[in-house]
């Protein structure tokens, strides 16, 4: 796939991927980044970037930042070479982004996001809380070595610190006194030693050595002789101060040494988390989503999009091969569109193999092929070459050579650059040697008779790019089952050349390649007219859909909550009969004990007191009872009611064939026995005064569902702030708002406006089932 990669511009997605990468580790796995064949490697590598994503909508990148590469750094610990402070302090930054990680993928399961690739790399990770607290008590964030190392650098520092005050105070004494002889009264530092400015006429009587001079020759740097031997004391503290210094890094570094196994692995993992994170930001960058993958050399690409194309101006387009027919030929003028398809075709297979989301509706399907080939050029120019038809031809010869059954082949403008009919036959020839080996194949070209061969096959499709003759541009909308046109006639006439001239050029062409042409107009009016039909259909058939999980949702959530309620009725009114029963019990117990005693001092009062107590538990539990199924007054139709199980108000519709009542509660009708009704009062209706009262009635039009996807930013808002008008005028409770992944602009503009909006009671990012994190539950007021 060597050549299908640099062709289709692999490489700039993995320079992408590349600069969105933490830290050196992931940059390396990305340099190896590349198809896979391998059905389960192709699996994990796609689960790893969806799941990243999921991990950076919910709760953000994952804390990377200040690792670096320690893998040099752990081989020298591993021979006991001295490590240097920064080494150390890479390995304590490594340590920290470790304990990080562990907190971050905690927060993970708080919120309940799933992500089982994730943990088990942070589960592999291996804290080394003590070596990261060893480094950080002895080196600070700038590399420096702490005073708190060790007790005896500390007593040096201070010993220099007080030598230096004493160098100081000699030489301002000396600079007092002698200021006539220097150039300035500073003191400074050459060779390790403390030195005065002394000017040159006076070096000879100044009395000390002579340690520098300046560039002009004008000041000599000199080492008055009172001060020689409290800098020959400093310079010895220096020593004793490095060799200190060199004793606690040998000891960092043993400490190193022990871990270095651990320390490898998790520089291994970090490398594998940040490789994984990258791709994750680049699917949020290109709002990409996880195709499904096959073995059978099936494509079915949904509003996909060539990544490498501005997103704002890309046009996205539905590809299907491979499965009713296994050749789309794509026909028509040069206008750019047809080698962007193949170039996107070709491109998002190579992403998918590779394990990285691509630009496309979530519900597209992608295959995983043996080879990808790609004969792509610049064939937009007017002349050419048999130069360029050669190198063509030698591509294509190459190609031939190694395509097997589970191959994808581009081919752009087949057969080109020689004679129409010669480049013609043999572009069909070309075709039918692939067809027959089982191969995947789309090619463009500008040739007539591939129009006809794709009629004439079965299991080949003609394809072409929309052009708009009123702007005389192509839409780039790609048109499967219509073949190309020429437009030189319609474009000719638009740009004013005579009616006359195009006559006499209509004439010349033949009466079959007319007729053709007529049939070819006719089919792409026709196809766009069923493209229109089969959009809306689409668009409908979306809102029926998340209609009905809508209403499957709420029913099974009413059924749960219907059964939870009846169960808990159920152990409340068993544990009434138990304390009745017990009741009962224990004054049958009193009255035989009595009776047995023949306590004939028992007062009657006392007795009766008994047994109205038992009356009483009695008559309280058929009152619980009757309290939790009962009518005050003959139920009908329009009524409001109590549903008793849900402790829910609701209006009575109807009265079903098996005796339920339908009843309407909220958005939901709901069928609910008798005896779980409570009437509560007769509906009052509005009457309409006459008097210019407006009455709202409910847009039983509008949908639950609004969806925003591929909208710009500023369009979006205001479609749903009338989606909200409309909404509320129609009484529902509950609504979605689809603004999918992407950049995350969209979700943010979405949440801030309904944060502002005063009828909003709540919302959240969607469920198993409502579109996760890229859609957003609405509960209305």
């Amino acid at each position: 796939m060597k050549q299908a990669i640099q062709i289709l511009e692999f490489n700039k997605i993995k320079q992408t991927v590349d600069s969105l990468c933490a830290c050196s580790l992931g940059q390396k796995r990305v340099e190896y980044l590349s198809p896979s064949i391998d059905e389960k490697q192709v699996e994990y590598s796609l689960n790893q970037s969806d799941e990243a994503l999921k991990i950076i909508l919910a709760l953000g990148e994952a804390p990377l930042g200040g690792v670096t590469d320690i893998t040099e750094a752990i081989k020298r610990a591993k021979i006991s070479a001295m490590l240097s402070a920064q080494e150390l302090l890479g390995i304590s930054r490594l340590l920290y982004a470790v304990s990080q990680l562990k907190t971050f993928s905690e927060r993970l399961n708080e919120i309940k996001v799933d992500a089982p690739i994730f943990s088990s790399q942070v589960n592999s990770l291996v804290s080394l809380n003590s070596l990261q607290t060893a480094i950080n008590d002895c080196i600070d964030e700038t590399g420096y070595i702490l005073d708190s190392a060790s007790s005896e650098l500390r007593s040096i520092r201070r010993s220099i610190q007080s030598t230096e005050a004493r160098i100081k105070e000699k030489l301002n004494h000396v600079v007092s006194e002698r200021r006539n002889k220097l150039t300035n009264g500073i003191v400074t530092i050459r060779n390790e030693r403390y030195v005065v400015p002394v000017r040159a006429e006076a070096k000879n009587t100044f009395g000390g050595t002579v340690h520098d001079q300046s560039s002009s020759g004008n000041t000599y740097f000199i080492e008055p002789k009172e001060v020689v031997d409290l800098n020959n004391k400093l310079q010895e503290y220096h020593v004793e101060e490095r060799r200190e210094i060199e004793r606690i890094l040998r000891a960092l570094t043993e400490e190193v040494k022990k871990f270095v196994d651990a320390l490898a692995v998790n520089v291994e993992v970090l490398g594998e988390i940040d490789f994984m994170f990258a791709k994750g930001k680049y699917a949020r960058l290109i709002n990409g989503t996880r195709p499904k993958m096959n073995t059978k050399g099936i494509i079915r690409l949904v509003a996909a999009r060539h990544p490498l194309i501005d997103q704002k101006v890309v046009v996205p387009n539905d590809i299907e091969l491979g499965d009713e027919y296994t050749t789309i030929v794509i026909t028509g003028p040069n206008t750019g569109g047809k080698t962007v398809t193949l170039k996107t075709v070709g491109l998002l297979t190579l992403m998918a193999q590779a394990g990285l989301l691509i630009p496309a509706h979530e519900t597209s399907q992608l295959a995983i092929f043996d080879h990808v080939f790609a004969d792509i050029g610049d064939e937009q120019s007017i002349e050419q070459s048999l130069s360029t038809f050669s190198s063509h031809m030698t591509n294509i010869v190459r190609i031939m050579e190694r395509l097997t059954v589970n191959s994808l082949i581009l081919f752009d403008e087949l057969g080109a650059g020689t004679d129409p009919k010669e480049g013609a036959s043999l572009a069909i020839s070309i075709l039918d040697y692939v067809k027959v080996r089982g191969a995947r194949t789309i090619a463009t070209s500008h040739y007539p008779e591939l129009k006809a061969y794709a009629y004439e096959n079965d299991d080949v499709i003609n394809a072409s790019v929309e052009f708009n003759i009123e702007t005389l541009s192509p839409t780039y909308r790609l048109l499967v089952g219509v073949p190309g046109r020429s437009n030189a006639f319609e474009i000719s006439k638009r740009l004013g050349l005579k009616e006359a001239i195009l006559t006499t050029a209509r004439a010349y062409v033949e009466t079959e390649r007319t007729e053709m042409t007529d049939l070819i107009t006719k089919l792409e009016d026709r196809g766009l007219e069923l493209d229109h039909e089969i959009q809306l259909l689409q668009k409908q058939n979306q809102e029926v859909e998340a209609m009905r999980l809508d209403y499957e949702r709420k029913i099974a959530k009413f059924e749960a909550e219907r059964e939870r309620v009846l169960e808990d009725i159920k152990k409340e009114a068993f544990e009434n009969i138990r304390q009745a029963k017990e009741e009962a019990e224990q004054i049958v117990a009193d009255l035989r004990q009595a009776k047995k005693m023949a306590d004939l001092s028992i007062k009657d009062h006392e007795l009766t007191e008994k047994l109205t107590s038992l009356k009483k538990s009695e008559a309280k539990q058929a009152e619980q009872f009757k309290r939790k199924a009962r009518n005050k007054a003959p139920l009908k139709a329009g009524d409001e009611v109590m549903v008793l199980s849900l402790n829910r108000q609701g209006e009575l519709i109807e009265k079903t064939k098996n005796g339920d009542w339908m009843v309407q509660l909220g958005m939901m009708k709901v069928n609910i026995k008798e005896e779980d009704l409570e009437y509560l009062r007769q509906s009052v209706k509005k009457k309409d005064s006459g008097k210019g009262k407006m009455i709202h009635k409910r847009n039983t039009n509008v949908g639950i569902q609004l969806d925003l996807r591929g909208e710009r930013y500023e369009d979006a808002m205001l479609r749903l702030d009338k989606y909200m008008d409309e909404v509320l005028l129609a009484g529902y409770q509950t609504v979605t708002i689809i603004h999918g992944h992407g950049t995350g602009a969209l979700r943010q503009g979405v949440h801030k406006y309904l944060k502002k909006n005063k009828h909003v009671a709540s919302f959240r990012f969607g469920g198993a089932g409502e579109g996760g994190t890229g859609a957003t539950v609405v509960e209305l007021k």
